[in-house]
């Protein structure tokens, strides 16, 4: 962190300006106080004890005078909404270019202090510096990489569940079971979770790519019992890659960039599943093919998880005001979250469309074959849901980054959500692929859409609550329900006399009800003069941080 010692001068200005490049951009804030005397024979003693103050626990930026001055101490503005101890100064806020020698803290410096040295930029004073780090992407390369391969494991037997049945000589229920198992794992370890992502997300990075090693290689075992076991321990390990982008992007990103890596690294999720939709029936064409199959995902997974161990905890100084601010403890965070209405109006849709796209994922074979499409069009189609709903959140994540109109964009996604699963009802009895391909691409766009918005918007709401505590239990639930709708799913398809037979019109309808009953829910946020409970929380604490200069 760099101090500066400058002659004094009678009329100082402070200069404010605002970073609008997050990738290499550096914040400074200062703290507004006395210049320090230029003399060289303490200069040394002054850095010190400068330093010493910015590493304080309390997160104040302390003022230093110039022993010969006798000038008063200015007054402090009060804090701003939401802004947690940094609004108890006066602050400067100024735009700092971001050096690669600046990257790597000084040698000896405390924690959370940036590198101090003669090319760094100057600052007057005590400091708390608000930067972003370019290691940052590798992190969230990581976390992509894993939420792709615990979704792709989850899929492994899916696709190709005729030929995974006669393997392991079970029945297709059987395999289903695979699916829903992986998914009651989720919950099962969830509060686990919310404890390690409290810690930071890389103890989260480094179970979830322990449990992907062991479990994958398990599941080559061959035996049906064995393969069930291997698939819960990466099952186990979803739940601590799933819940971290929320994490990952608070701690890592700015206001300018959180929404764009939640999107990027939640939905490499479904892009994991798009790719076992597509991948494995191609390597799995035989009942005798799924020991390769399992092997191929296998070598795979190790590859992509050996990195986990390696990526930094977390940046050496804050990269905005609102990471600073001090979060609430899990059992204080349950309480907020669980007495919100608007949490639960958020919460609820959330749940179910997800609970629905896993039960969709994992039977979309089954509910397309009894009408006469094929293994490949099945997962054509299920790809096909996957990949434009990957585009269409490329597209709108930074727009809403910079706009901020996460309220709009779910009281648009949702209704459309709600009609495609009401569309597709009737798609699969059509008997022609164009129509199951153009209500799954749509279905896609709209779902990925809402998926990084809600999350960012539950953690905006919900500010100070830490943010692995919204995102788990949104995931949480929407695990368990989609494990739920397989198995009510299993237990509708026709029998064998119907027509056609083993069709799932039964399930369809099923998910087509719930999806259209639950649209009206987010619609009802800030209504009824509750437009002050949906107001962003955080974006205000980093805006507050900038508006205590002004």
């Amino acid at each position: 962190m760099p101090f500066s010692r400058r002659p004094k001068h009678k009329d100082q200005t402070r200069a404010v300006s605002v970073a609008d490049n997050d990738i290499n951009s550096t914040t400074a804030v200062a703290a507004d106080n006395t210049d320090i005397a230029n003399h060289d024979d303490n200069a040394g003693d002054e850095k010190k004890e400068a330093a010493k103050s910015a590493s304080l626990d309390n997160g104040h930026a302390k003022q230093h005078t110039d022993a010969d001055a006798d000038t008063p101490m200015p007054n402090h503005a009060p804090p701003g909404s939401g802004f947690g101890k940094l609004g108890d100064d006066d602050y400067d806020v100024r735009d700092v270019d971001s050096s690669a020698s600046r990257d790597i803290p000084a040698a000896g410096a405390p924690r959370g202090l940036g590198a101090a040295d003669d090319n760094s930029s100057v600052l007057e004073g005590s400091t708390i510096e608000y930067r972003t780090y370019k290691r940052r992407w590798f992190g969230l390369a990581q976390l992509t990489l894993l939420n792709i391969i615990v979704s792709w494991d989850w899929l492994t037997f899916a696709p190709v569940a005729s030929n995974a049945a006669a393997y392991y000589n079970v029945s297709e229920s059987a395999i289903n079971w695979l699916s829903t198992a992986f998914l009651f794992a989720f919950v099962a370890i969830f509060p686990v979770t919310i404890r390690i992502l409290h810690y930071g997300p890389k103890p989260s990075f480094m179970t979830a790519a322990a449990l992907l090693l062991i479990g994958n290689w398990v599941r080559y075992g061959g035996s049906y019992p064995v393969v069930m076991f291997g698939q819960i321990l990466t099952g186990l390990a979803q739940p601590f890659v799933l819940a971290a982008p929320t994490r990952y992007s608070d701690l890592w990103f700015t206001n300018r960039g959180r929404v764009a890596a939640t999107a990027l690294t939640s939905l490499a999720n479904p892009l994991g599943a798009a790719l076992g939709q597509l991948i494995v029936p191609f390597w799995v064409t035989s009942p005798a093919d799924v020991s390769s199959g399992v092997l191929y995902v296998s070598i795979i997974s190790t590859v992509a998880c050996l990195p986990a161990f390696f990526i930094p905890a977390r940046p050496p100084t804050p990269v905005a005001p609102s990471s600073r601010t001090l979060k609430l403890g899990i059992r204080e965070s349950f309480s907020i979250v669980s007495r919100s209405l608007e949490m639960w109006l958020i919460l609820i849709p959330y749940a179910l469309y997800v609970g629905f796209f896993n039960s969709i994922s994992s039977l979309l074979n089954q509910m397309m074959i009894p009408y006469g499409f094929s293994d490949g069009e099945a997962g054509i189609a299920g790809a096909l849901l996957i990949v434009v709903g990957l585009v269409a959140s490329a597209i709108t994540s930074p727009i809403l980054d910079r706009t901020k109109k996460f309220l709009l964009a779910i009281k648009v996604a949702v209704p459309i959500i709600g009609l495609c699963y009401l569309a597709f009802t009737w798609m699969p009895e059509t008997r022609d692929i164009a129509g199951p391909y153009v209500v799954l691409a749509v279905l896609g766009a709209a779902s990925f859409s809402l998926v990084p918005v809600a999350l960012e918007l539950l953690i905006e709401l919900s500010h100070p609550v830490s943010p692995e505590v919204t995102s788990t239990i949104a995931w949480a639930g929407g695990q368990l329900l989609g494990a739920l709708f397989i198995i009510i799913s299993d237990a509708l398809q026709a029998d064998d006399a119907a027509d056609p037979p083993r069709n799932m019109k039964n399930a369809l309808v099923f998910q087509a009800v719930v999806a259209v009953v639950t649209v009206p829910l987010p619609l009802f946020l800030g209504m009824f003069g509750r437009g002050d409970k949906v107001s962003l929380r955080r974006v205000r604490s980093d805006e507050d941080g900038a508006r205590q200069t002004s």
